[in-house]
């Protein structure tokens, strides 16, 4: 009933327990005085040993990422743009068109010269924009001009006056980062009421490829080389900057896999890529590609077994893109390839990929170079001749 019962249990005899207890603390003293001069001597990091080398440097290791990330931000910010896509409405009822949003997105502002600031972004946020408006970071909202877009790579470049721009981003290297290196997405996802948000994430997986279907026939007419990541990239991100921990550029933010069963997984145009053809849109307003005439796949996407059963290559090919379809009247065509034809080489250059291909093509090669191409059919090793034309 809550208290302690004096004749639930028989009593026992009164022991003598001062004896024991002095006895304890004496023996406790005696043994704090032994072992005190080690067991309490004040730690001291200098002595301390902890190198397996004893003639190596002791260097203390400082880590504050959190601090490097809103430094990072801090200098970046300024450099990411929202961009709006206006276009024109029309109708019987209203004979003055006037213009309204048609879609929002995100920017870069990655150089400036003399007389201008250049921006870029992804094709398809300007894509059927009558104008374009820029929101800098610090709200204020000017007209930007396009100077060129392409629907391949997913790149556009715009250009506003000088005086509005006080930074520039700048450019790093897609081509050294490493898969597990932390990175930050910076842009505008779901318009500008969230500019300026930032994700924090780590690089995935490169070189990625990723089909596009720009006609919605069911058959890929493109494959998107991308840099994945796990940092959040949302609707109206597209177009921001994907960004090391150094601060530079690395890739523009892109696209998502959008489904219900999926999470952090986005893709960034690698910048090694995009800066060459951002120079091209800057001077030409477009992009000529080198063009074969072929829809194409890297061999690792096929199964070990079907490169001897379906494709016949011999073991000591290692690599390759094989052709899934050409089209009528192309250079591959008039040169005589073939459905399932195995490309290992261009032009000498070994082909290992897909994405080996194309660096060897849009960066080696121009319209109406000769190429001599390496490839199998039907387990024999062959070459052929063709000249190369131009991408409509």
């Amino acid at each position: 009933m809550g208290y302690y019962d004096d004749h639930a249990y028989p009593r026992r005899r009164k022991r003598n327990w001062l004896t024991p207890l002095l006895l304890g603390i004496m023996i406790g003293i005696l043994l704090v005085a032994i072992v005190k001069p080690t067991v309490f001597k004040p730690v001291n990091d200098s002595s301390i040993d902890r190198r397996t080398d004893q003639n190596a440097p002791v260097t203390n290791v400082k880590l504050d990422v959190t601090t490097q990330i809103t430094d990072i931000v801090e200098k970046v910010g300024p450099t990411v743009v929202g961009v709006t896509n206006l276009q024109m409405q029309r109708n019987l009822w209203n004979p003055q068109s006037e213009t309204s949003e048609a879609g929002t997105g995100s920017g870069v502002i990655y150089k400036k010269d003399d007389t201008y600031g250049y921006i870029v972004t992804n094709h398809h946020v300007i894509e059927g924009a009558d104008e374009i408006e820029i929101i800098l970071h610090d709200d204020t909202s000017i007209r930007a001009e396009l100077l060129g877009s392409d629907l391949f790579s997913d790149l556009a470049v715009l250009r506003v006056d000088r005086k509005y721009i006080t930074h520039i981003i700048e450019i790093g290297s897609s081509e050294s980062v490493k898969v597990g290196e932390p990175v930050i997405a910076v842009g505008n996802p779901l318009g500008h009421m969230f500019a300026g948000s930032v994700t924090q994430g780590i690089i995935s997986g490169k070189q990625r490829t990723i089909p596009q279907d720009f006609n919605q026939d069911g058959r890929p007419d493109w494959q998107a080389e991308v840099i994945q990541t796990d940092a959040a990239i949302n609707p109206g991100n597209s177009g921001g900057a994907l960004i090391n921990m150094a601060g530079q550029l690395i890739g523009i933010n892109s696209m998502k896999i959008n489904e219900a069963a999926v999470e952090g997984i986005g893709f960034s145009i690698p910048i090694d890529i995009a800066v060459p053809i951002m120079e091209e849109l800057e001077s030409k307003g477009t992009v000529t590609r080198p063009y074969l005439g072929v829809e194409i796949y890297s061999l690792d996407d096929v199964p070990r077994r079907e490169w001897v059963d379906t494709l016949k290559l011999p073991k000591e090919v290692e690599g390759g893109v094989y052709i899934w379809r050409i089209e009528r009247f192309s250079p591959a065509d008039r040169a005589g390839l073939n459905r399932l034809d195995v490309i290992t080489a261009l032009d000498g250059e070994e082909v290992s990929d897909i994405i080996q291909l194309r660096k060897i093509l849009y960066q080696e090669k121009n319209v109406g170079d000769e190429v001599v191409i390496t490839y199998y059919r039907d387990g024999k090793k062959q070459e052929t001749k063709l000249i190369l034309s131009k991408q409509e």
